[in-house]
């Protein structure tokens, strides 16, 4: 089964409070935005944004360009009918995240949980360039990733945990730190998941 197949299953078969994932608001993601302020024109992209309402409270704060590219259609699929109309309003991108080519640039490029499934040493050394590559001169990268007490494994696929020095580390050069945050996330199950959350700048 490919990647594709294997999150279009994930995203098909299971209502949205039903993966670990969920937040019926991203309180983390949409704080650490907030505090960017951005102009509402910015351009925004949260990749592996799935059916997440990270793109809901976007829309609701005002924002006007923004994009999600998530590699499961069913996931995008499942966003465009929660908004109805509303979704005319969002760039919407079916891409597996490694082959990815941006055809513009953004002012603050989010992935909440894309970035651990990326383990792979060459794989991450291209992620992270496509994002030194995509995102504005001083722009902002935000990415959560699971922490080093977090799970190892995720919807059947294995994960790379990070903590705030590891993730760091990794984005250098492209990238430099204005902080990070260790967030406990509770899931639909009532466990906790350890998150590492950080917000870098453009080098």
């Amino acid at each position: 089964m490919n990647r594709q197949t294997h999150w279009d299953n994930i995203f098909g078969q299971k209502n949205e409070d039903q993966r670990s994932w969920y937040q019926a608001y991203p309180v983390t993601s949409m704080t650490f935005i907030e505090e960017l302020h951005l102009p509402k024109n910015a351009a925004i992209i949260d990749v592996g944004g799935g059916d997440s309402h990270l793109v809901d409270a976007l829309l609701e704060k005002g924002y006007t360009d923004i994009t999600v590219l998530d590699i499961s259609s069913a996931a995008i699929k499942n966003a465009q009918v929660r908004l109805g109309q509303r979704s005319e309003l969002v760039h919407w991108i079916a891409s597996d995240i490694l082959h990815f080519v941006p055809a513009r640039n953004y002012d603050c490029w989010h992935d909440r949980a894309v970035f651990h499934f990326v383990t792979q040493a060459d794989s991450i050394r291209r992620y992270t360039r496509l994002m030194g590559e995509a995102i504005l001169p001083s722009g902002a990268l935000i990415v959560g990733t699971f922490a080093e007490d977090g799970p190892a494994t995720c919807s059947g696929l294995p994960v790379k945990r990070y903590s705030q020095n590891t993730l760091t580390d990794i984005l250098q050069p492209f990238f430099e730190k204005e902080y990070c945050i260790d967030e406990k996330h509770k899931t639909p199950f009532h466990t906790i998941q350890s998150f590492t959350f950080c917000r870098f700048r453009r080098a």
